[in-house]
């Protein structure tokens, strides 16, 4: 087989958007020229890589086995260009970051001044629901990975970031708000608003529910933190969520954070990448930033 380096990134540009007009704006080439390449693939292997269906692309099992190979082998391409430069004394490099959404609210802080400090290194950013960061995680996609529940059918390095206190909050006035020593039965005739099943939130929340025999009266499950903050400002119910989720404006505006007993629910942050994944300069330096970094995040906690 003679496929040259160049198609099989274009191929990786294909697994990842699979579009082929996707591939080729990545790649910086024509469509035309992308679909030549991929035919030559295809042809030089001998056996389909890909079907194209409806107008939408499905990699077969081949493909997808030759997408993990594509990925390896540019991701120890890349680890060896940064390796070159910086042995030059460079600080040049791409760097992929993939979190769940609540981790939106601290990780750009991280990778700001992580930025000051290499600011000629490429940052791409991938802030997903849990599940669609385990697929990528899944597949390798990205350098580092941020959540606050980890798989447990993968083999991780997992390091521990920081604490992720989730509280109970009820619109700004409620008539708990100032309570002391609430017990989660006083709150057996409020509505709740949850994330939606699979969320790190949603499944430590659940864990601590049935530790306490307490069952919820559920109303509304949520996929984001904003949507929740409205729902709960608009006194549709008491909901879980994340210190991190909450600003002042929250504070001082909408939001009030209710005084229960077992409460915040501990949780943690992890920062985690697939067991024995060789870490890129640039990644290496991130992830020793970022250690150091979170010690200095100041939690505008008021559980």
């Amino acid at each position: 087989m003679n496929i040259t380096f160049r198609q099989l990134r274009l191929f990786s540009c294909l697994a990842q958007t699979l579009s082929v007009t996707q591939a080729a704006r990545m790649m910086h080439i024509t469509q035309p020229t992308a679909s030549m390449q991929l035919k030559e693939m295809n042809d030089n292997i001998g056996l389909p890589l890909f079907e194209v269906i409806s107008k939408k692309v499905h990699l077969t099992s081949l493909g997808k086995e030759l997408a993990k190979t594509a990925r390896e082998m540019t991701s120890q391409w890349e680890a060896f260009e940064q390796h070159v430069t910086q042995m030059q004394g460079l600080t040049k490099g791409n760097l992929k970051v993939a979190v769940v959404s609540t981790a939106k609210y601290f990780v750009p802080k991280l990778l700001g001044s992580f930025c000051s400090k290499y600011p000629e290194v490429d940052i791409s950013l991938e802030i997903l629901n849990r599940d669609g960061v385990i697929k990528r995680l899944e597949d390798n996609s990205d350098d580092i990975y941020v959540m606050s529940k980890p798989p447990l059918h993968l083999d991780l390095e997992d390091q521990i970031l920081m604490p992720n206190p989730l509280c109970m909050i009820a619109y700004k006035g409620h008539p708990l708000t100032n309570k002391k020593n609430i017990r989660l039965q006083d709150l057996k005739d409020e509505r709740f608003i949850l994330r939606e099943l699979g969320s790190g939130t949603r499944m430590s929340s659940d864990i601590h529910f049935k530790q306490k025999k307490f069952t919820p009266n559920l109303l509304l499950e949520l996929g984001s933190n904003e949507a929740i903050k409205k729902a709960v400002a608009s006194r549709l119910g008491v909901a879980v969520i994340s210190i991190h989720a909450l600003d002042q404006f929250d504070y001082e505006r909408e939001i009030s954070v209710l005084n229960l007993q077992d409460f915040p629910i501990n949780s943690q942050w992890h920062l985690v990448f697939l067991k024995g994944k060789a870490l890129t300069p640039i990644a290496k330096a991130f992830y020793e930033h970022v250690l150091i970094e979170s010690k200095h995040l100041i939690q505008s906690s008021k559980p």
